[in-house]
């Protein structure tokens, strides 16, 4: 009983909350629709039936949206919306929400081909402005002024360079994960594969070797670690029980296409994230995906292709990694500012000839590497890194001159040594200090 008294308090505070918000939007004028997609049902109930929105509470959260949007645009006024440009073949496009994985719905928003060549739209773009309801015979709320490209003002957008013309250049800034004394994840990766901006990296790893859990330790570690840098998690053919997980645990934007959904989601939903990515990357913003996984993703590319007769083992068609391959290739660092980071994950040991091909067909286009071994994790000894055969390229642009001989002389030890006593080695030196730092300063001893 007490946990539904907690149940309809909670209940009553948002209802409250809710027509606080709907007084605020009337008196400036307009709702924001990308507030509206961050809200519960029990909030976007309430605020419907503020708008005498009939049979409110039997609508699915999507029209609820349109029904809110509607209802306010007759009795007053504005309404502003947000989404990523998804431009169709007809010329027209629409704006996306991330809130719904970029599948297409009845709220979003129809962008014309005027405003597309006015200001030089591409699809990815993130643009808000104000938007109109649908007139008789539309089916859609339609962009009637642009207020922001990118979050920068519209004119802005049109001096940007393409994402291709830019040159890309090796890793020259650290992205420091290092954040609890107890993340022993993200320390070790700090030490012997650090992570810069613009690294293409592989967390190779088998089944149940905790891929998943050091991805949710890099993301903690960027997030606090490094605000001003957009960090998006792409989740292909994954569980949704750890779409969920992720969501809860991590502050980002966490994009994902479930394993009950088709391969052309998949691929849709991947080229919608990449393109968001690279428009941000030219406006000179840092961003990082994390995609789980690389090889789910191939798998999806390797389904929706057409067939072009050449096969490689494992039934890979000659034209399947073309697709997974230029996402992979599109981190990079920019020479004049603005980075994309991918790290993403290759699954081996599956007893699937295909997943080794395309396993084989990455090995050797990242710039770093993490391999995760399945001895330590049945030994329960975590992070599962196997240290002798992880590393980053160029790593001497990212750590200072001192930190590099001590990770040297570090290295040089634990390469006498297999991988399960390096591992419990680093561990047990580790556990004794706080920081990196500290754990540097004790070799002297």
């Amino acid at each position: 009983m007490p946990a539904r008294n907690n149940n309809s308090s909670n209940d009553i505070v948002e209802i409250r909350e809710a027509r606080v918000e709907v007084a605020a939007a009337e008196e400036e004028g307009g709702l924001n629709l990308k507030a509206l997609k961050e809200k519960k049902i029990s909030e976007l109930a309430q605020i419907a039936r503020n708008f005498n929105v009939d049979g409110a509470s039997s609508l699915r959260k999507q029209d609820l949206i349109f029904a809110i949007l509607q209802a306010q645009a007759e009795q007053s006024g504005f309404i502003y919306g947000e989404g990523v440009l998804e431009i169709l073949s007809d010329g027209f496009g629409f704006l996306r929400s991330p809130d719904y994985n970029y599948l297409p719905g009845p709220d979003d928003i129809y962008v014309s081909p005027s405003q597309i060549r006015r200001f030089n739209l591409r699809t990815g773009d993130v643009v808000s402005g104000q938007i109109r309801p649908p007139k008789e015979g539309e089916r859609y709320f339609a962009l009637l002024k642009v207020e922001a490209i990118n979050y920068e003002e519209p004119e802005r957008a049109r001096e940007k360079i393409l994402f291709d013309n830019l040159t890309p250049l090796y890793p020259q800034e650290h992205l420091s994960l290092e954040h609890d004394p107890e993340e022993y994840t993200t320390r070790i990766i700090d030490l012997l594969t650090p992570i810069g901006k613009g690294q293409r990296g592989l967390v190779v790893a088998a089944p149940r070797t905790g891929k998943t859990m050091m991805l949710q330790s890099i993301a903690h570690g960027i997030t606090q670690n490094h605000k001003e840098v957009i960090l998006i998690v792409l989740l292909i053919d994954e569980r949704p029980e750890e779409v969920t997980d992720m969501q809860r645990s991590v502050r980002a934007e966490v994009v994902s296409s479930t394993f009950d959904e088709p391969a052309t989601r998949h691929v849709q939903v991947a080229e919608m994230v990449i393109e968001k990515a690279k428009r941000l990357v030219e406006h000179g913003k840092d961003v990082v995906i994390l995609l789980d996984s690389i090889t789910r993703l191939a798998r999806a590319y390797n389904a929706v292709v057409p067939p072009s007769g050449k096969l490689l083992s494992g039934g890979v068609d000659a034209n399947a990694l073309r697709g997974p391959k230029k996402f992979f290739g599109a981190a990079r660092n920019i020479e004049d500012g603005g980075s994309l980071t991918i790290i993403g994950t290759a699954l081996v040991d599956t007893g699937s000839r295909m997943d080794e091909v395309i396993f084989e067909e990455f090995k050797g286009t990242g710039n770093m590497e993490i391999h995760l071994d399945r001895r330590l994790m049945d030994k329960r000894i975590f992070p599962a890194l196997d240290i002798n055969r992880s590393g980053t390229r160029k790593e001497e642009l990212l750590l200072s001159r001192e930190v590099l001989n001590r990770v040297w002389i570090l290295r040089k030890l634990l390469a006498q040594l297999n991988t399960v006593e390096a591992m419990e080695f680093l561990m047990d030196k580790a556990h004794g200090t706080k920081t990196n730092q500290e754990f540097l300063d004790s070799m002297n001893q």
